[in-house]
């Protein structure tokens, strides 16, 4: 079994494959991000997550992380060799991709954008634009030839909600939702308009922009928590993939394994 895991600012999303990767997603979970989180909480949860639906963590055999917390990495890495028995691929510098990464400095671009842009790759084999709705809301571009360009990186909807809280005393914390029109009637509709159609508008105009900018057909998919919301109201987004970031883990664990 391969157990993959992605280390988010705000979500750590964790996977189960079969067959260390060459069977299909047994379960995947999604849990606080805690730069805190000891070896000994990360093998609890790990064990208790596998509890919830009855498979055994006696049998993962390989794991591989993406991170961009880098003070989470330690003790995952610690949890998985000392209770597990298992030493961990970690993405980053070093590690096989298959995706030449043309940004000025590679270093630079964070784990959880290069797997994106493999699992994208790998699955449209053409040009693509991934938006991951995550702490922060960020769309990479993939060229016809499966090469890395770089892209854009913009605040998360669920951080300007709380900046929106924090900063305008009289206006309440807000569920971000899709409401049923533009024009809200009241202050916890009118937020809601302004996050969720901001965000929507946010996202097809950079993208159109992209697009314009790349000169070349191009597919648009959305990954993360908020993938599905957004892509409702979207006129660019093409597809949600919420699990687009597990497959390109497993895909990258298997070019790195013999």
């Amino acid at each position: 079994m391969l157990l993959a895991i992605d280390v988010g600012n705000t979500n750590t999303v964790i996977g189960a494959y079969q067959k260390n990767g060459e069977g299909g997603l047994l379960d995947h979970w999604r849990i606080a991000t805690s730069a805190e989180r000891t070896a000994d909480e990360y093998s609890v949860t790990i064990r208790a997550l596998f509890g919830l639906n009855d498979l055994d963590p006696a049998k993962i055999g390989a794991a591989i992380i993406s991170s961009v917390v880098p003070a989470a990495v330690h003790p995952l890495r610690l949890a998985l060799k000392e209770r597990f028995g298992i030493t961990p691929l970690l993405v980053g510098p070093g590690i096989k991709t298959g995706m030449p990464i043309l940004y000025e400095n590679p270093k630079e671009v964070g784990a959880d954008r290069i797997v994106n842009a493999v699992a994208a790759y790998a699955k449209y084999q053409g040009g693509t634009i991934v938006v991951d709705f995550g702490t922060a809301t960020t769309f990479d571009c993939i060229s016809p030839k499966g090469e890395y360009l770089g892209g854009v990186i913009a605040p998360g909807v669920t951080i300007s909600a709380d900046a929106l809280y924090h900063h305008a005393a009289k206006l309440p914390r807000v569920e971000i939702g899709r409401p049923p029109q533009v024009i809200g009637r009241n202050t916890v509709a009118s937020i809601q308009s302004g996050l969720y159609n901001g965000y929507v508008s946010l996202v097809d105009g950079i993208v159109r922009r992209m697009v314009q900018e790349a000169g070349f057909p191009i597919r648009v998919v959305a990954t993360g928590g908020l993938a599905r919301l957004i892509a409702k109201g979207s006129a660019t987004i093409e597809e949600a993939d919420e699990l687009l970031t597990l497959d390109g883990l497993r895909l990258i664990h298997a070019m790195n394994v013999t």
